[in-house]
């Protein structure tokens, strides 16, 4: 009903290249996230398999029909924007039933689906208001209840939370995930947010530079990098990056993570000066000046007590520890 597959798809715009040739499969029912920096192509994807932006090499197809020469509003899609991009002097109920008036649906029927978005996505008390009488959380989940009633074959996100707070973004995070739950739909997310990319997908697609660097599911992402872009992009705080040759080391650079370093007072493998420390509740960042290390970020679960100038003795996880050779490319 919803799959999705991407066939060498290139866009250049004149002379820059911006996407350079993308090969994805996303089959029925999945949540795919695309992560990745500013620039590197993400939301230029989206805009192609959505109508949108015409792809100037290769193909897309839905569902096993290429559609590069299908106009949006028939590609079975529905599109929820950064900005909610609602109509200010119509209801709730008239912003989430319009596209559904516009394409002739029954009256009835249009009254059905609104009821079941409005009930999965509790707006039911906000029905007969209008946009500006509503909160910022309030206007995402009408513009994702808009999408929900046109029933399409694929739900496409372009970084929906962007302009919510640091609370609203975690708890429609949580709508959204329980949405893709009930409603078993194939979505396309896009963020350059990795918390929201982990906690969301079933696959992630890291994206740099118009390129695919890695696809996968979060934890083998976070476990296996392909290479030193994807290492440093998974993982917050972000993963160290070291000289090899700082550590007598024939790999070119050494990766270990905050949290898989841990801190003694009196011994360890590399001493280090406390720059400064983070206290988050339930964790502690500590970033720390070591003399063959040189600048690392150490994360602790829990209340950790370490005044800036302190001394401290850093020791990586044998185990958890990555090597990447002169391409970036981690080594086995």
């Amino acid at each position: 009903m919803g799959s999705l597959k991407l066939e060498n798809v290139k866009k250049s715009f004149g002379q820059v290249d911006v996407l350079k040739g993308i090969d994805l499969d996303v089959t029925d029912g999945e949540f795919v996230v695309f992560v990745g920096p500013s620039g590197c192509g993400k939301s230029t994807l989206l805009r192609i398999i959505a109508g949108l932006e015409d792809a100037t090499a290769g193909h897309v197809r839905i569902d096993g029909q290429a559609v590069n020469a299908t106009p949006p509003a028939r590609r079975g899609i529905a599109m929820v924007f950064q900005t909610y991009a609602l109509y200010p002097h119509l209801t709730v109920r008239n912003n989430m039933g319009l596209g559904l008036k516009q394409a002739g649906a029954p009256a009835a029927e249009i009254d059905t689906r609104i009821k079941a978005a409005s009930a999965m996505l509790s707006l039911e008390p906000y029905l007969e208001r209008r946009p500006a009488e509503l909160s910022g959380g309030q206007r995402q989940r009408v513009a994702i209840g808009r999408a929900v009633v046109r029933e399409p074959k694929l739900f496409l996100f372009d970084e929906p939370l962007s302009n919510l707070d640091a609370a609203l973004r975690v708890n429609t995070r949580l709508e959204i995930a329980q949405l893709h739950r009930r409603l078993s739909a194939t979505m396309i997310y896009v963020t350059h947010d990795q918390v929201e990319a982990m906690t969301l997908a079933d696959k992630i697609v890291v994206l740099n530079a118009g390129r695919i660097e890695q696809i996968g599911a979060p934890m083998e992402l976070y476990n296996s990098p392909a290479n030193d872009f994807v290492a440093g992009f998974i993982g917050s705080p972000k993963m160290n990056f070291i000289d090899g040759a700082r550590l007598g080391e024939t790999a070119r650079t050494i990766g270990v993570r905050p949290e898989h370093l841990t801190v003694d007072t009196a011994s360890g493998a590399w001493k280090g000066t406390v720059i400064h420390a983070e206290h988050l509740g339930a964790d502690t960042n500590l970033y720390l000046d070591c003399e063959k290390a040189g600048l690392l970020t150490v994360r602790i679960f829990g209340v950790y007590d370490a005044e800036p100038g302190a001394t401290l003795f850093v020791t990586p996880d044998p185990e958890r520890t990555y090597r990447f050779d002169a391409d970036g490319r981690t080594m086995k």
